[in-house]
């Protein structure tokens, strides 16, 4: 009889467990997706000059300012021609852009027709993941696996206060960084001759003037002057 008691306490929690591992994060992955919606386009420019093509120029700003290009995409412009003078292009188009704050990027070298600039913008389009999510019972818990919400704030977090989809993408590169200051403070604590605050530039911090203030005080002084 032992037995048998033994053997359907075995099987119940061999079902419980069952249940229990139905639910894995794979499930419901907390993912913030990201579309590509970005375009191309193409720009003309004199032989041999880093001048716009009028029509050229005022397509380009028509774009900028119907939002097909726009300061949140991140525009990237690859020109034509030896390194001078595809520095020089991508300047020109640069120029038209940054009236409407989009800061256009050089691109890489890549086959571009001669006399002409390419333009690409990389725009994302974010979805939010489908939060929150509960289906994971949530009593459950004895398996030390996650709750089937656990990830959706920080995933809705992120997308919602991202400055720039494409961030999420890809980094963006790093600009040039003076490391004088940096290297400077390293010879300093190398040396023992690292520079302390000034005691002219330190300020104490004031104590409160505050008086406690309660029911109890009040009380008690109030039967202090009673008759």
């Amino acid at each position: 009889m032992k037995m048998l008691y033994r053997l359907a306490a075995a099987a119940l929690l061999l079902g419980l467990g069952a249940c229990a591992a139905q639910y894995t994060d794979t499930e419901w992955p907390k993912r913030v997706r990201l579309d590509n919606a970005g375009a191309r386009a193409d720009v003309r420019f004199a032989a041999g000059s880093s001048q716009l093509a009028a029509r050229d120029a005022a397509h380009l700003r028509a774009l900028a300012a119907t939002g097909a290009l726009a300061p949140s995409d991140r525009v990237v412009v690859a020109a034509s021609g030896p390194p001078g003078l595809a520095q020089a292009r991508f300047e020109a188009v640069a120029r038209e852009l940054l009236p409407y704050n989009i800061v256009a990027m050089q691109g890489p070298l890549m086959p571009v027709p001669a006399n002409r600039a390419i333009i690409e913008s990389e725009r994302y389009l974010v979805t939010l993941p489908n939060c929150p999510n509960w289906s994971k019972y949530p009593p459950l818990g004895y398996t030390n696996t996650h709750a089937s919400n656990f990830g959706c704030t920080t995933a809705v977090d992120l997308a919602l206060m991202v400055a720039n989809p494409a961030d999420l993408a890809e980094g963006r590169p790093h600009g040039p960084v003076d490391a004088n200051p940096a290297v400077s403070a390293v010879q300093r604590y190398q040396t023992d001759k690292v520079q302390l605050p000034s005691a002219a530039s330190l300020t104490g911090i004031p104590a409160s003037t505050v008086a406690p203030t309660g029911t109890g005080a009040t009380g008690a002084g109030t039967a202090g002057t009673g008759p």
